[in-house]
């Protein structure tokens, strides 16, 4: 696939402010690897959703929409597995 741009939504920068170090090391090393490939393996399409995806990066959950004609990964949020899913947008 080709190199798609990621872009993070105004949210993003509140939920890393609550997330362990470590964990946003290994959730930005992941989405890093969304702009080569949006669809890596264990990515899951959440159903009742368009182009809505979820990575796993331990307990928490990367939310992100792709866009495949202007090629851009839009972030949605990162937060942990119990609370992912309850306000889609």
């Amino acid at each position: 696939m080709g190199n798609y741009k990621v872009v993070f939504k105004p949210s993003i920068e509140k939920d890393l402010k609550k997330l362990p170090k470590e964990v946003v090391v290994r959730a930005l090393g992941r989405i890093q690897d969304l702009t080569d490939s949006p669809f890596p393996p264990g990515s899951v399409k959440l159903s009742g959703a368009d182009r809505l995806y979820r990575l796993r990066v331990g307990d928490y959950r990367v939310v992100y929409e792709v866009d495949g004609k202007r090629e851009v990964v839009i972030v949605h949020y990162i937060r942990h597995r119990q609370e992912a899913y309850r306000r889609l947008p």
